[in-house]
């Protein structure tokens, strides 16, 4: 489980959001959810991903922020040739981190579904 030591030091000051985006950048890939947050049924490509704090809440154990997610989907056979094509992709996820250990929980934060219109 990853930790992020600077983003919680760094709980409110001024820098918390850009140590938050600093933090989710430098991840492992592999770490985040993205997969369930792909649109195209593609596969991530998370080797380049760009974070934005969107909300930050604060909990008696835990700070909580929800951060949109830039990355790469690549969709298969839909491009000339059958090839893959990369595609730019965005997901909400939900950042927990522990306050008393610095360790982080990722989850994605589900869009709400769009009302059908009827005629």
């Amino acid at each position: 489980m990853p930790k992020f030591h600077h983003t919680l030091r760094a709980w409110k000051t001024d820098a918390f959001d850009q140590f938050l985006k600093s933090e989710i950048a430098n991840l492992k890939t592999g770490t985040l959810p993205l997969d369930k947050g792909v649109s195209q049924d593609g596969y991530v490509d998370d080797s380049h991903i760009e974070a934005t704090v969107l909300h930050v809440a604060d909990n008696e154990n835990a700070i909580q922020a929800d951060a949109g997610i830039f990355f790469t989907e690549i969709v298969g056979g839909c491009s000339c040739g059958d090839g893959p094509m990369a595609t730019n992709a965005y997901c909400v996820i939900q950042t927990r981190i522990d306050k008393a250990t610095a360790e982080v929980e990722f989850a994605l934060v589900k869009e709400p579904e769009q009302p059908k219109q009827t005629e």
